[in-house]
């Protein structure tokens, strides 16, 4: 038998369900040292305390999941090449993100 839903609740899809006991500020903790996770430079206990995340918070697995097929995307495939000009604006356009942050 199906549950009725009192008024005041909303059904939520189950793609949406993120509980975590420890906040968004872990998952961001936990993001900003994922480029050096995944280039195994990392002492061990701190790989492990973020394996451990990882495994409980599906938005971080699926994060890391594609962050590790992107790096292994770009590792195997040539580098194209740039002109002079489109290498200046690209590094115009660098620059002006990292001085908006």
């Amino acid at each position: 038998m199906a549950k009725r839903q009192t008024s005041g609740q909303q059904a939520r899809p189950s793609s949406t369900r993120h509980q975590h006991d420890h906040g968004k500020s872990r998952c961001l903790d936990i993001l900003r040292q994922l480029s050096a996770y995944i280039d195994d430079e990392l002492a061990g206990d701190i790989c492990h305390e973020i394996r451990r995340h990882v495994g409980a918070c599906p938005n971080c697995e699926v994060f890391v999941a594609s962050l590790r097929q992107t790096v292994s995307l770009c590792r195997h495939s040539p580098a194209p090449s740039l002109s002079t000009v489109d290498r200046a604006a690209m590094r115009q356009n660098i620059l002006k993100a990292a001085k908006i942050r």
